[in-house]
């Protein structure tokens, strides 16, 4: 419920994109005071995913203020938020859930109609910014706005959870994490026994990897031209790891195949490619193979693929978010990581303070890590 006293206008440091490619720069920004249905946030910890990488290199919206992967406190709510209090712990996700639209209602999809995917930079209300600097509008992104230690956001984009949780742990869970474990889970429905291919070995896929373990698959092949990522990956059930630049005189999806005995039961796609969608395709077996595309293509979005891979029993299915509907299933995989049922620790490889980000960001871009944790002011 709303406090008695109106919430004013806040300024605070925010890590502010000012043109494509540029590097971050520290800025004094203003930040409104919540609307209706929105709740100010002061940030705790927010991680760096392949997401704001990519959007910095060619978004054309700016001045913007990137970052969704975030778990904060909650400063300020606006008129008519019920759910929430001040002091209140909350997680944010890019995609909401009105709980009220056809999709929420349908039990088939986590694309809330209201508060699907951001496009435009601005508040889902009323088509505007709550950033600005020397008064001057600051777009949004991924309706969230991490990087920024004070942020307004719908309040259909927050998750509560316990005081109890680790907030600088559990940022992870607003993307990466559980848009892997949802992809094996809910998209793909991995079964026990079955051969999973998994294309890129960032945190999106030892995620799809754990996931993919925690049901039984009994092969988990990963595929990535990083070493670096490569060495720890069995510690998230990754059975094995094929470096394309080891087999340039054949195509990888013919080495799959072979090795695999006709192709794997379940491939995804965690790069963001479309040429390895195809792969992915080509990589499933006949009859009942079952392709899932995560990643966001940087460029060629149009997908290429023989229409008999289709007729043959092949499936492609897209995901996002996992297939997670925020409100509803994001406190079950919070108990399980509070139960130790899933893993969440061992994908941060660093963390940072604030005023370091952009170290994160090259970290990230020469693949030097999995998950940057960015640790805001106290």
């Amino acid at each position: 419920m709303a406090s008695s006293s109106a919430p004013q206008v806040i300024t605070c440091k925010a890590a502010v994109a000012w043109g494509a490619g540029e590097e971050l720069v520290m800025e004094e920004v203003e930040v409104s005071p919540p609307q209706r249905l929105e709740i100010r946030i002061k940030v705790v910890s927010t991680s760096i995913c392949s997401r704001d990488l990519n959007a910095r290199k060619y978004q054309a919206i700016f001045p913007r203020i990137f970052g969704h992967e975030a778990s904060g406190i909650i400063e300020s709510v606006g008129q008519g938020v019920t759910e929430f209090n001040e002091g209140d712990h909350v997680l944010t996700v890019f995609i909401g859930e009105c709980m009220s639209c056809r999709t929420c209602k349908s039990g088939k999809s986590s694309i809330c109609q209201v508060l699907g995917l951001e496009k435009k930079g601005l508040m889902h209300n009323d088509q505007k910014t709550r950033f600005a600097v020397k008064g001057e509008p600051v777009y949004h992104f991924c309706a969230i706005s991490s990087f920024s230690e004070y942020t307004v956001v719908h309040s259909g984009c927050a998750v509560k959870i316990s005081p109890h949780v680790p907030l600088e742990k559990l940022c992870l869970l607003s993307c990466g994490v559980a848009a892997g474990l949802g992809a094996a889970w809910n998209v793909a429905d991995v079964s026990k026994g079955s051969t999973v291919v998994i294309f890129g070995l960032g945190t999106v896929g030892l995620s799809v990897a754990q996931g993919a373990k925690l049901r039984g698959a009994s092969r988990i092949i990963g595929v990535d031209k990083n070493p670096r990522k490569c060495v720890n990956a069995k510690v998230f059930g990754i059975t094995e790891v094929i470096d394309p630049n080891l087999y340039k005189e054949r195509p990888i999806a013919q080495v799959i195949r072979h090795i695999t005995d006709g192709g794997a039961d379940f491939c995804f796609d965690c790069v963001g490619d479309t040429d390895i969608i195809t792969t992915a395709l080509e990589s499933c077996c006949d009859g009942w193979g079952v392709t899932v595309a995560l990643g966001v293509p940087k460029a060629k979005p149009k997908i290429s693929a023989h229409y008999s891979l289709f007729l043959r029993g092949r499936t492609l299915k897209g995901s996002i978010f996992g297939g997670w509907k925020p409100k509803s299933d994001i406190p079950s995989l919070v108990e399980k990581y509070m139960n130790k049922e899933i893993q969440i620790d061992d994908y941060i490889t660093h963390n940072l303070p604030f005023d370091d980000i952009n170290k994160a960001f090259n970290l990230m871009a020469e693949g030097k890590c999995l998950r940057c944790v960015i640790h805001m002011p106290r």
